[in-house]
């Protein structure tokens, strides 16, 4: 346990754990998260990002709470509403931003866009616009750090929509068998697009099918994030001393549509106004200024330190070089049949 850390067992998780530095430092990144997909839709409209994007807005605290415990080598696979989870571990949001404006400094050199978005460096593995496509990929990582002796824990990040998927069931089952280091993280935002969890599952809560695959589930409220990082921290321990996979459940809400071209038609203005008021960020930050953690005034100046950085990778990525007509077949790799 961090030294600055709280030792009080009627705090919140968070609070006994955490130093005050961190506790800062993940607040600020949920204000990044925000900022970003904010500043994400702007250029969107104004006609800066071409293609569709998925945004999480209202989901900051699912993303930032499950990394909490990472290293830059433990690794995470993402999903097609990702950008929170580069934030979350540590990616350069300028990168992050010529990427969504198809620019070669972008992380995939303008040619991934949204939902491609990978930083080997920092141990994401990617973004994936398959539904459930993250879910085997973790398993491989996952089994690269057992056989390699590495110790490295992989977060394997997916939406309700996945868990009815194959892959789902399957990554689990090998994860089990071989007690991988890999923990699941279903990010239950209620819809699969406009399909309701209660239409499209036939469990209550989807952490309930951990059960089925001999390791444990949880299921938190994805909106509160001292309960998210003790779900998942607990999680990772486990994974790390080599205890095998857990599942851990989210659940969570999108303010936006499933994407740009959403119109919002299958939810009411009442249940997304409800699920507004239960903001994670504001949460934080009540939390924080409660316990004497931060200061009013330092909620605001963290807030707007967020503005100000996106705005800077806004420009560096509007001013960045596009792509060379020329290169248009770079980075592509076919193989020669005979």
């Amino acid at each position: 346990m961090p030294e600055a850390a709280m030792t009080d067992s009627n705090l919140p998780y968070a609070l006994r754990t955490y130093s005050r530095d961190a506790l800062v430092g993940a607040l600020k990144k949920m204000f990044l998260i925000r900022k970003f997909e904010e500043g994400a839709e702007e250029s969107y409209t104004r006609g800066l990002i071409h293609g569709t994007m998925h945004l999480s807005i209202g989901q900051e605290a699912s993303a930032v709470g499950s990394c909490m415990s990472l290293t830059d080598s433990d690794k995470i696979t993402s999903t097609h509403r990702g950008h929170g989870h580069c934030v979350a571990k540590n990616a350069d949001l300028g990168r992050m931003f010529a990427e969504f404006f198809g620019k070669e400094t972008g992380y995939c050199r303008g040619r991934g866009g949204s939902m491609h978005i990978a930083d080997v460096e920092k141990g994401n593995l990617g973004a994936n616009g398959i539904v459930g496509g993250g879910l085997p990929i973790a398993v491989g990582a996952a089994l690269t750090a057992k056989r390699l002796g590495t110790g490295d824990v992989t977060i394997c990040f997916f939406g309700d929509g996945a868990n009815n998927e194959g892959a789902f069931h399957e990554a689990l089952n090998m994860a089990s068998v071989w007690k991988l280091p890999v923990v699941f993280v279903c990010e239950n935002n209620k819809y699969g697009m406009s399909t309701s969890t209660e239409r499209s599952t036939s469990v209550k809560n989807i952490a309930e099918r951990a059960a089925s695959y001999s390791m444990p589930g949880t299921t938190v409220d994805g909106n509160d994030f001292s309960a998210v990082a003790e779900a998942v921290d607990r999680a990772v321990a486990r994974a790390r001393a080599g205890e095998g996979p857990s599942l851990v459940e989210n659940l969570t809400y999108r303010w936006r549509g499933h994407s740009k071209s959403d119109r919002n038609r299958y939810r009411t203005k009442e249940e997304i106004a409800d699920w507004m008021e239960r903001d994670p960020i504001k949460n934080m930050a009540k939390m924080l200024v409660a316990h004497k953690i931060v200061t009013t005034e330092e909620v605001t100046a963290l807030e707007e330190e967020a503005e100000n950085i996106i705005r800077d990778a806004i420009e560096f990525a509007a001013n960045s070089p596009s792509p060379k007509i020329e290169e248009a077949t770079r980075f592509v790799y076919t193989e020669e049949v005979a």
